[in-house]
């Protein structure tokens, strides 16, 4: 049996299985696709393909399933991941443009995401470890009032508003708030929350003395702002969507929503898309690392600003799953989000 036609027949059954969620016997395979090869030569090549355990028999009939080692010959085998069409392109650039903040971003993008692929969205909140200073605003709210505004390259934004001893509204009082702001985003702007913290400290030393008591509570607001510590956290849709393909688990739902619950374990599992880059990732059934997961396959890329991932997002649903369609969804919604990131 050639390689290449072994792999035909093991994609049609996968294609066919994935479109019907019946076993496929060599029957419909002759009907459906056209192989060019006998009956008897198509059951040759399926009795292989089983012994080599990528497909399997559910049951005793004719039909055969693919095995998660078959799903993951399929996707390796994938020459590349379709492109979505232009008119669907536009459609998520349209939703996702809509977003006010970072909270709606991240709500829009799970429900499409859901939405898209009719299975378990996951997103990951950008990670504060991996964000730096985009810029320091201070805005003036009275004479005696400062809103100092710290905007990360994540689109988070950080507020605080703190009392003061100057006279904001005066020539003299604008004359200081330009030259804070252009020094302290000289300072820390384009660095990394950590290393932000670190330079802060040294921008009173640089700033005249009639100043430096106004600048110490400048700095000590943004160093509130890039110190304190908040759970990383993911936001799920669509799992109500697992109820429609119930009947694809081989045990009940409870193990697969008990995981979905346990937002450490999609944490975990979204933490490596750094280390993957912008690349789609696909873990099929025993390939995760959970128990609750072993049924799932989870689709999954990193994104963020420019060059930068500072989180992950993807879907979870059966390991009989339409790959292509899926990876494709995927890879676009995390394009999309990070071009908005980046503006």
């Amino acid at each position: 049996m050639s390689e290449d036609r072994r792999l035909r027949v093991l994609r049609a059954i996968v294609q066919d299985y994935v479109q019907t969620s019946e076993p496929v016997g060599s029957k419909a395979l002759l009907e459906r696709h056209h192989l060019g090869v006998s009956a008897a030569t198509v059951r040759n090549d399926m009795a292989a393909l089983e012994e080599e355990g990528l497909i399997a028999a559910p049951h005793t009939s004719a039909g055969r399933i693919p095995t998660d080692a078959g799903y993951r010959l399929f996707v390796d085998r994938l020459s590349a991941v379709k492109p979505m069409s232009g008119a669907e392109q536009r459609a998520i650039g349209q939703f996702l443009q809509g977003a006010v903040d970072l909270d709606d971003v991240v709500d829009r993008t799970v429900r499409l995401l859901a939405s898209l692929t009719r299975q378990v969205a996951v997103v990951q909140y950008p990670s504060l470890s991996r964000s730096s200073v985009r810029h320091v605003e201070l805005v003036p709210i009275g004479p005696a009032r400062l809103l100092v505004v710290l905007i990360t390259t994540t689109g988070r934004v950080e507020q605080r508003l703190i009392e003061v001893a100057v006279d904001l509204l005066t020539p003299e009082g604008e004359k200081a708030m330009v030259t804070l702001r252009s020094e302290v985003n000289a300072a820390i702007g384009g660095r990394t929350l950590a290393e932000a913290s670190f330079e802060l400290a040294g921008v009173p030393d640089r700033i005249e003395p009639t100043l430096r008591e106004l600048v110490r509570s400048i700095v000590t607001a943004l160093q509130d702002s890039l110190v304190e510590e908040r759970e990383e956290r993911v936001v799920l849709a669509g799992t109500a969507n697992l109820a429609r393909v119930g009947p694809d688990f081989t045990m009940s739902l409870g193990p697969v929503l008990e995981a979905l619950e346990e937002h450490v374990v999609l944490l975990k599992l979204l933490g490596t898309v750094a280390e993957q880059g912008d690349a789609v990732a696909v873990r099929i059934g025993h390939e995760n690392p959970f128990a609750g997961l072993h049924t799932t396959s989870m689709v999954t890329s990193g994104y963020g600003a420019g060059s930068d991932l500072v989180a992950g997002l993807g879907v979870v649903g059966p390991t009989r799953m339409d790959y292509p369609t899926t990876m494709a969804a995927v890879r676009a919604v995390a394009t999309y989000v990070s071009r908005i990131l980046d503006e």
